[in-house]
């Protein structure tokens, strides 16, 4: 689920409680975790409703001035069920803090190389993870679009790579491309300081 700025401040205040969707069917269920920008997103409950059943109320708590408001914004979505999600701010994204954390130990490093190495290990396009953080540390702030080619890879495919990358703390997406967190600057350079392996 997506989220506007506005939504989200209104999660975070606990002035919005409810979001409304038009789906095919339910793409999220009671306690599925969603992050975004302001955090840890817990979805507490997920129903099916008709549209004739939504109350003031239900928009006030949406975020919408009124109930025709959120009925004519639920009629500029596709078409499909109408689930009214009930969801709570938990906390803040855990990849927040540890993209922070730069002062690795040596064990903490050691396991970050060797989740390196999985993903290494599991790709299709050989080892590409320390390949990936240089190119991002040497070319911030620019769009997956103009990188995935000097991989050799479709936009979409290096996104998922960066992504992975973003799960072990190690970058930061901006408005336009990507940077390296503090940690992944400190694993770069820890790992680029190691001896090279014999073989």
């Amino acid at each position: 689920m997506l989220f506007k700025r506005p939504t989200l401040d209104g999660i975070a205040d606990g002035t919005i409680s409810v979001a409304f969707r038009r789906w095919a069917r339910a793409r999220v269920r009671a306690g599925s975790q969603l992050r975004t920008a302001i955090g840890v997103l817990v979805v507490d409950a997920v129903d099916e409703v008709r549209v004739a059943d939504i109350t003031e109320d239900d928009a006030r708590r949406a975020g919408f001035s009124s109930r025709t408001a959120l009925r004519d914004d639920l009629a500029s979505q596709r078409d499909g069920r109408v689930y009214r999600i009930a969801l709570h701010l938990a906390g803040p994204d855990p990849r927040v803090e540890l993209r922070g954390r730069d002062a690795l130990t040596d064990d903490e490093l050691a396991d970050v190389e060797r989740r390196l190495a999985r993903l290494d290990a599991a790709s299709r396009h050989g080892a590409w993870t320390v390949a990936v953080l240089r190119l991002i540390r040497d070319r911030p702030e620019v769009r997956a679009g103009d990188l995935a080619p000097t991989r050799g890879q479709e936009k979409l495919a290096f996104k998922r790579d960066v992504r992975k990358l973003k799960e072990l703390g190690l970058t930061e997406s901006l408005e336009i491309g990507y940077r390296l967190s503090a940690r992944g600057r400190a694993v770069l350079e820890r790992l680029g300081k190691r001896p090279p392996r014999a073989g």
